[in-house]
């Protein structure tokens, strides 16, 4: 599985890891009942710990994303799409909050930053 891991990054790997394979489920490269990489390889892959990955995979099963069977290894849950809106949602929503507050950085009023939400609303 092709992931990247940027080290330079603010983010957390184990974070990174789980952004990606989510991705990966909600635009379909990952398909349900596939098999993610056992936990050691993909730890050495990434040249990463593998309590990292361990961290990811028990998030992304907290998420419903990832389903893990003792001994056979984790595989992709069912892809449901009421739960793939939901974190579409919050990326729209989480987008939206960084937009704004670069706005306010920039000096604009919250009137001015939804009237430029109209127009770009508009296009």
């Amino acid at each position: 599985m092709k992931l990247i891991i940027n080290h330079s990054s603010m983010q957390p790997i184990y974070e990174q890891i789980v952004e990606q394979i989510k991705n990966k489920v909600m635009h379909g490269e990952l398909k349900e009942d596939t098999a993610l990489p056992s936990v050691r390889t993909l730890a050495k892959e990434l040249k990463v710990s593998a309590l990292t990955v361990k961290k990811a995979y028990d998030v992304l099963e907290e998420e419903g994303f990832v389903n893990t069977v003792h001994g056979k290894g984790s595989f992709v849950a069912f892809a449901n799409q009421g739960l793939m809106l939901e974190e579409k949602k919050k990326e729209v929503e989480a987008e939206l909050e960084r937009a704004i507050r670069k706005g306010r950085s920039c000096g604009m009023t919250d009137s001015e930053i939804r009237m430029l939400f109209e127009l770009v609303l508009e296009d």
